[in-house]
């Protein structure tokens, strides 16, 4: 399939690009922006004018249930929701049912994905077995079935020196272990510690539980040498603490939550499970801490932690319900309303979700790692067309993923998807 792209806004922040020219694509690879090749004959020709035509965007966190979670998500419902939402690649964690831990489970899970030629999957595989916390895995092997990381997911390492010697494996053959620093025994809490959370009598969790495990990380980090992901920094203090570790020159990324980004503890309200999460809504100052770091680049990446959970799990008591809540469709409106709120501007709002999560993906991508998260001449040709003006409101019974619960139901959001393209290939319209 031979597309043109005419008439778009093309925006690519990895390298300032930002015109109004067409783009070609041909043999799944882009082959011209700006100058199309002369005699170029195009099968099909997109008309992009008034809409952003922008890489296909990149998200770090988006569990797709599967398997072992199919009444809460199938691979079908959710990347069909990845690509309405403009996602052309997603990092899923390995706390599936059985647990990522086995080359044969990842090959599985790579296979069922690519058969539906949407949007591309990279595992992380567990870093202990079971993410049970005494064995490590086999990375090696794991890396050779296709995992870009190792993770414990949600479940953080009691025993430090686990972790310890997980790091040094992976520092020994260039992987990088991707952590959520939270204490096991501090955050065991449903909320986060705070008038609010006294008020409703919910058990809490401080902002040391982030802190004390970001200490840790990063001294392990200085004895092994070792490269480290931190998930979904949550706490204004952990943000300082990020600063402080890059600005010595630690090899560490970040990424934050949709959620976080948005939301405080005040939107509980009066124990709307829908702002069951984790991590756990924070202050605003917290809040207001973690958009300055996306702005300023002490965090990385914007992740949409996509987490579909079936709605008997969710009409429970706050304290008792699951956390989580759907993201993929939800990604790019909510960052561009961020960069509309907080005055970064479009390029930048685009870059945490595309170049920059990239970027933290690195060597692990292959040979995609010259043209992910980015429209280059001859890179791969993933890219997701939106309308910046549609706004549309968030309507859960119209989202596609399987698990609808969100806490943006009702909000108004900037940038209706129109195209996404994934491998020169329409995976997603609308018109």
């Amino acid at each position: 399939m031979k597309i043109l792209i005419k008439n778009g806004r093309v925006i690519d922040p990895a390298r300032n690009f930002d015109e109004i020219c067409d783009v070609a694509v041909a043999a799944g690879r882009v082959i011209g922006v700006g100058q199309v090749p002369e005699g170029f004959s195009a099968n099909r020709v997109i008309d992009a004018r008034g809409c952003i035509v922008a890489p296909g965007l990149v998200d770090l966190a988006a569990r797709l249930r599967e398997p072992g979670h199919e009444h809460e998500g199938m691979l079908e419902s959710e990347m069909a929701a990845a690509v309405a939402g403009g996602v052309t690649s997603l990092v899923c964690p390995p706390d599936t049912d059985p647990v990522l831990d086995e080359p044969g489970l990842v090959d599985m899970l790579k296979f069922r994905a690519e058969k539906l030629h949407q949007a591309r999957v990279f595992p992380l595989g567990a870093l202990t077995r079971g993410l049970a916390g005494e064995v490590l895995t086999e990375m090696a092997e794991l890396t050779e079935s296709g995992c870009v990381g190792f993770s414990q997911a949600e479940v953080p390492l009691q025993n430090t020196q686990v972790l310890q010697r997980a790091m040094q494996y992976a520092a020994t053959y260039g992987y990088t272990v991707w952590l959520r620093p939270q204490d096991y025994h501090l955050g065991k809490g449903v909320a986060a510690s705070g008038p609010l959370a006294t008020r409703l009598g919910l058990s809490g969790v401080p902002a040391m539980a982030e802190t004390i495990a970001l200490h840790t990380i990063f001294e392990l980090m200085r004895a092994t040498g070792g490269r480290v992901h931190l998930c979904r920094i949550s706490s204004a203090k952990g943000v300082d603490l990020v600063r402080q570790a890059k600005q010595e020159g630690l090899a560490v990324s970040c990424d934050v939550s949709i959620n976080s980004l948005h939301l405080t503890d005040v939107d509980i309200g009066y124990f709307d499970s829908r702002m069951r999460l984790s991590p756990p809504l924070r202050q605003q100052r917290d809040r207001d801490a973690l958009r300055e770091a996306l702005a300023d680049g002490t965090i990385d990446a914007l992740v949409s932690d996509h987490t579909p959970v079936d709605e008997d799990a969710k009409t429970l008591p706050f304290a008792e319900a699951e956390p989580g809540a759907t993201g993929l469709e939800l990604l790019l409106g909510l960052a561009l309303k961020w960069g509309q709120e907080s005055g970064v501007g479009l390029v930048r709002a685009l870059a945490v979700l595309t170049s920059e999560p990239a970027r933290v993906l690195g060597t692990s991508l292959g040979t995609l790692q010259a043209s992910a998260g980015q429209l280059v001449d001859g890179g791969v040709a993933d890219v997701c067309i939106f309308d910046p003006q549609d706004a549309w409101t968030v309507t859960p019974a119209r989202l596609r993923s399987q698990g609808r619960n969100t806490p943006f139901a009702g909000h108004e959001l900037p940038g209706r998807v129109r195209f996404t393209i994934v491998g020169g290939t329409v995976a997603h319209e609308d018109r």
